[in-house]
């Protein structure tokens, strides 16, 4: 899920959501997002939070912010409800880890 909050927040502008199945696939979907968005964007986190328990893993990319977590972790801390004020798109940018698996490419 994808939040614009740049009308609530002056620290960042975006906020995408993710939930992963297991520790492993979070800890798998961030290392994975870090790799793409530095091989086709070259941009590097300003910083990652989370990884080594992987149960809610922050990536800061300075105006966007990602959160990959357990629906357990998810459900409990309702990130969505909580920055309602700001606008949340339509479009779920990837609302379940495990939908995009038949579209997911191999990494090297």
């Amino acid at each position: 899920m994808q939040l614009d909050v740049q009308s609530s927040s002056n620290i960042f502008d975006e906020m995408i959501i993710a939930t992963g199945s297991s520790t492993r696939q979070v800890k798998a979907a961030c290392r994975h997002v870090i790799n793409d968005v530095k091989t086709h964007g070259g941009i590097i986190p300003i910083g990652v939070e989370g990884e080594d328990v992987s149960e809610w893993v922050l990536i800061d990319f300075g105006d966007i912010v990602i959160h990959i977590m357990l629906q357990s972790i998810r459900e409990f801390y309702s990130l969505e409800r909580l920055w309602s004020f700001g606008d949340i798109c339509k479009k779920d940018i990837v609302p379940n880890i495990e939908e995009t698996k038949s579209s997911q490419h191999s990494c090297k």
